[in-house]
């Protein structure tokens, strides 16, 4: 059956495969993330401004990926081939990075495998993130007035893994040991490829290479460009290991990557003329945006599970919370409310209601801002021992979350919109750049945060008084500057209409 002929039913049956793929691989990949910073510093014992770096630098280059892996399938593999590559790639990164408990080796050899498994999950997740989404746009080309609300629906899947990781995961890590939570990480990888290749044929089509004939035809004696995609991909996990042990170059060379990416969109929009131009400029200025919400927003992994580790009161009816499991917020909230804004926008959208992409930006900062100043206010009700009660941390996820549901969906379906003929593909990954430079800037943030303080009796006391004060301080800047951006948005919100022309 065509997706012509079940456009009259609503969503295409192609949306459930890559829920479940997506699904898992986030599950994947925040398994990952949600043990990162305190397995840096509690099993590797790296300190806390090195680990935030380390941090930064691996999910900066997680999200520049794409702008490559994006290419290649849209020049070369197709969506589906690169999304398989990429999930394998990702499962075998996993189980590298827990390879040191099978063969031996202390602390060194435990970090030299943490380098190269965050090497093989950084280009699989360049090709598996950005494709897989691509395939979400092409199954709604004949059903646009869908694509926000399928997004959304596609986005619920995401943090179904992701509050699987936040859950499952942390709780192993913390309990057995950080390795088994990336272990487990890397079998959830793996029954994402299974459903993806089972349910291939509910896709219709999308995401099939460009020409398969040139993919599979010999190069290099017999090997074709199929393989040798293949060897160079695994062969950049390991030159990768460079640029993670040397983090300090990874921001010129992000900002390098998205001049030279800003230039060839430039160039691919010129066939479109004066409205494709602007409305690629308008992407440019959407990114720049992008950077700053997620770069803050981004502090859950770093700062806010430290904070969490050492300024909140984690108690709950006598369990004490480990620090990683605090961030399940983010997911159990877009869970709960995710499919409640799919509806909203989708009717909204029939009556001609919906508020526009620059409205939903500026509201998705401020509730970013109010987000980080719940923790001003819960410090207030820190009490002598100076913790902050956890109901103020879950407030600031609740608010970054419907925050989140505004801006991330939205900007998935604005790319696929925005984007020049040919090149959904080349603008997701360009999109996913700008995560790239949120999540290395929020590294760099993160470092502003947080405070060494001592131990023993009324030093202790005071110690805590100030990790909870250096925290709270940068917290209540971070608050007054998002919600003045918000601001500034929606201000300009009619000049961000004319340069789109209309796309809502």
């Amino acid at each position: 059956m065509t997706s012509a002929d079940t456009s009259s039913k609503g969503h295409p049956p192609g949306l459930r495969v890559l829920f479940l793929a997506e699904m898992w691989e986030r599950f994947c990949y925040y398994g990952m993330r949600t043990l990162l910073t305190l397995y840096l510093t509690k099993a590797l014992l790296f300190g806390e401004d090195e680990a935030k770096l380390v941090y930064g630098a691996y999910t900066g280059l997680v999200y520049a990926a794409p702008v490559i892996g994006g290419k290649l399938a849209d020049k070369l593999l197709g969506y589906k081939r690169a999304v398989l590559l990429g999930g394998v790639m990702m499962a075998i990164g996993e189980f590298v990075i827990v390879g040191h408990k099978f063969v031996g080796g202390g602390k060194d050899l435990a970090t030299t495998l943490m380098y190269v498994g965050m090497g093989l999950l950084i280009v699989g997740n360049g090709y598996f993130k950005a494709n897989i989404s691509s395939i979400v746009g092409q199954l709604y080309d004949d059903r646009p007035q869908l694509k926000d609300s399928g997004f959304t629906i596609f986005y619920i899947g995401i943090n179904v893994g992701a509050l699987l990781a936040t859950t499952v995961c942390a709780w192993v890590g913390a309990t057995y040991g950080r390795e088994y939570g990336f272990g487990l990480a890397g079998i959830g990888m793996l029954a994402g490829l299974g459903q993806f290749v089972l349910g291939r044929r509910l896709l219709e089509g999308a995401g099939d290479p460009p020409d398969e004939k040139k993919l599979h035809e010999p190069l290099y004696g017999p090997l074709s460009r199929w393989h040798l995609t293949v060897l160079l991909s695994f062969a950049a996990a390991m030159a990768l290991y460079v640029l993670l042990t040397n983090n300090a170059i990874i921001g010129w060379l992000l900002a390098g990557t998205g001049a030279v990416v800003a230039y060839m969109l430039m160039n691919a929009s010129r066939p479109g003329g004066k409205v494709q131009i602007q409305r690629t400029i308008a992407l440019f200025i959407f990114m720049a945006i992008n950077v700053v919400w997620w770069a803050l927003f981004e502090q859950a992994g770093t700062s806010l599970t430290l904070f969490a580790d050492q300024a909140v009161d984690r108690s709950i009816f006598g369990w004490d919370m480990p620090a990683e499991n605090t961030q399940f917020f983010n997911p159990f909230f877009i869970v709960l409310f995710g499919s409640i804004f799919s509806k909203m926008w989708a009717n909204l959208d029939a009556k001609g209601k919906s508020p526009n992409i620059p409205i939903k930006f500026g509201l998705a900062f401020l509730q970013l801002g109010l987000g980080f100043y719940m923790l001003v206010i819960g410090s207030s009700m820190a009490g002598d021992a100076f913790k902050v009660p956890l109901t103020f941390l879950a407030l600031l996820y609740l608010l970054h979350t419907t925050g989140e549901l505004f801006l991330s969906p939205i900007g998935l379906s604005m790319v696929t919109k925005l984007a020049p003929k040919g090149q959904v593909g080349s603008v997701m990954g360009a999109w996913f750049l700008s995560f790239a430079g949120a999540n290395f800037v929020g590294g760099q943030i993160a470092t502003l945060t947080g405070s060494e303080g001592g131990e023993g009796g009324e030093g202790a006391a005071q110690s805590a008084q100030e990790v909870l004060s250096s925290y709270v301080d940068v917290y209540a800047n971070f608050a007054y500057a998002i919600i003045g951006i918000g601001i500034l948005i929606l201000i300009l919100n009619k000049p961000f209409n004319k340069l789109m022309h209309g796309i809502k």
